[in-house]
């Protein structure tokens, strides 16, 4: 395929994973936007109003990169292990990989639709938390870099669960079993500083804990972590998870029999 052929179908493959998940908006996006706005109002406002402050700042204001962080997650690992999985038991995806469009255009275009949704909620459950506090942002650049990677990786995520997905139930195992614990054990209601030694050290092999305190540091510039140190391990889970679908896609593994 030329340059441009390959443009036109990453474009193609993202424009139908907009149109996927923009259709069912209320299925998608606004189930996120009802189930933080619920956690700003018992977390933040009722509870949180009771506790001390951490690190200097109001125990609302401490959670919310928590917050929409975990919407990202949630939403970009969701939307490619849907829309993957889907293209599988429809079988069209065997029409991509007979097609002459090499593989990692297929990994982009449904990367591209993860990023796209986990960014569109990240920024309708920020805009949700300006009903309950005043937003700030120390460094937007830091910003967009952690919410790009984390939504590449947990896209990848999905899209390796749906290459081994057998069924419907086998894309809600994981969510359910892994993605879940991880993410509320990673940093979103406390700091790894209040924690005990030996779940401190547990928590720093998890890797939700390094995207939680690196958002947290961009929006409201407290961290626990050493940024380059997030960064580094963020970046190799990116590279190690693209790998592993490269591979389980160029030998057919899960999508050819």
């Amino acid at each position: 395929m030329t340059f441009t052929q390959k443009i036109i179908a990453l474009r193609t493959i993202f424009l139908k994973e907009i149109l996927r998940f923009s259709r069912i908006w209320v299925q998608t996006i606004v189930p996120s936007i009802i189930t933080v706005a619920l956690y700003f109002i018992i977390f933040g406002n009722l509870i949180g109003s009771q506790l001390n402050d951490v690190k200097g700042h109001a125990y609302i204001d401490y959670i919310i990169p928590g917050m929409i962080m975990m919407s990202i997650i949630t939403n970009s690992y969701a939307n490619v292990v849907s829309s993957f999985y889907s293209s599988k038991f429809q079988k069209h995806i065997e029409e991509m990989l007979v097609s002459p469009m090499p593989n990692y255009i297929i990994i982009w275009g449904f990367l591209s639709g993860g990023i796209a949704r986990g960014v569109m909620v990240g920024v309708a459950v920020s805009l949700t938390a300006t009903f309950f506090t005043d937003l700030q942002f120390q460094n937007i650049g830091l910003l967009c870099l952690v919410t790009l990677l984390t939504c590449i990786l947990f896209s990848l995520a999905g899209l390796i669960n749906a290459i081994f997905a057998n069924s419907f139930d086998d894309i809600s195992l994981i969510p359910t079993f892994v993605l879940t614990p991880l993410t509320y054990l990673g940093g979103i209601f406390y700091s790894i500083d209040m924690l005990p030694e030996f779940w401190r050290s547990v928590s720093y092999a998890n890797p939700i804990l390094y995207m939680v305190d690196t958002f947290r540091l961009a929006m409201i510039g407290v961290n626990d972590i050493n940024i380059y140190l997030s960064l580094t391990i963020i970046s190799v889970f990116v590279l190690a998870l693209y790998i592993a679908a490269s591979t389980l896609l160029n030998k057919g593994i899960g999508v050819r029999s």
